[in-house]
């Protein structure tokens, strides 16, 4: 028998969603909407730009995207950003690997401090750790041998790959671990009595079980690391080797707050999260068989 709902009652499920539809548009639709607005708009000075009149906003279209992507400097951002990335990420998600497979032995001693211990790092905010890593890379200041100049030219992308390595590998630990655990333990004991080593089963079983979350923590990884910002920026003050537009974000923070070109830095913004959400899908797409044939086993 079918009950028929008033309209109160099927009102109680939008007043339950209102107040999260209403924050995610004032947080996130509408700052999107005046990006996207600012950035097929651009601002043009008539006169001696002395008075109030002279700055006016015109509609440009897309030419403020093709005055963003012919800067040179944001393609160099993006060419650093881009071989950080071909390093971080297989090197993140390899550690992270390693350290949940360690930590998921059965014989694996002091597993709990060494879990804290891996992850507490991820705790510390970025800025903090950026400063700390900075005045550890100065060989004036740092107590510790440092063999070189970190901060120079041809040491800065390792300085801060080693800061965004400190800080990431934990929480991609915890989600490998997570998974880990999820499994049941009758899997193991049946490798057991067929005579599968802890070093077989680790490789044979238990990572391909857990390639969903492998694909998740690489996706997390992947968008981290098109959106390095913090790690450089704070460097930047203790080095003269790190210009202000050292990646793509920060070129958008130099142009929209220093320059005083809101439009193109919005333009770029734009190109920016277009890049990021296009090499997501991507990489989803990659390793979404495996994904799925990893849940099957």
């Amino acid at each position: 028998m079918r009950v028929s709902r008033g309209p109160r009652q099927r009102a109680v499920p939008y007043a339950f969603l209102a107040p999260a539809i209403i924050l995610f548009t004032l947080v996130v639709l509408l700052p999107i909407g005046y990006t996207v607005y600012l950035s097929l708009h651009r601002t043009r000075v008539t006169g001696l730009g002395l008075g109030r009149g002279a700055r006016t906003e015109v509609f440009a279209g897309l030419a403020t995207y093709r005055d963003a992507l012919a800067s040179p400097e944001f393609w160099r951002g993006a060419l650093r950003v881009l071989g950080y990335g071909a390093i971080l990420v297989p090197t993140m998600l390899g550690l992270a690997l390693l350290f949940a497979l360690l930590l998921d032995l059965p014989k694996s001693r002091f597993a709990r401090f060494n879990r804290i211990a891996i992850f507490l790092p991820y705790a510390v905010p970025g800025v903090v750790a950026s400063v700390l890593w900075g005045f550890l890379y100065l060989p004036a200041l740092t107590p510790l041998p440092v063999p070189a100049d970190m901060l120079g030219p041809g040491l800065l992308l390792f300085a801060v790959l080693n800061i965004g390595l400190w800080g990431g590998v934990g929480f991609n630990m915890v989600v490998i671990l997570t998974a880990l655990r999820a499994i049941p333990a009758e899997v193991y004991e049946s490798a057991r009595l067929d005579g599968c080593s802890e070093r077989q089963i680790a490789l044979r079983i238990k990572t391909p079980l857990i390639t969903p979350a492998l694909v998740m923590a690489g996706v997390f990884t992947v968008i981290a690391t098109l959106q390095v910002y913090t790690e450089p920026t704070t460097l930047a003050p203790l080095t003269n080797s790190l210009p202000s537009t050292w990646t793509p974000l920060m070129k958008v923070y130099t142009d929209a707050f220093v320059r005083g070109d809101i439009h193109s830095a919005a333009a770029a913004s734009i190109v920016i999260a277009v890049v990021t959400l296009a090499l997501s899908v991507l990489f989803l797409r990659l390793v979404a068989g495996r994904a799925f044939a990893g849940e099957d086993l």
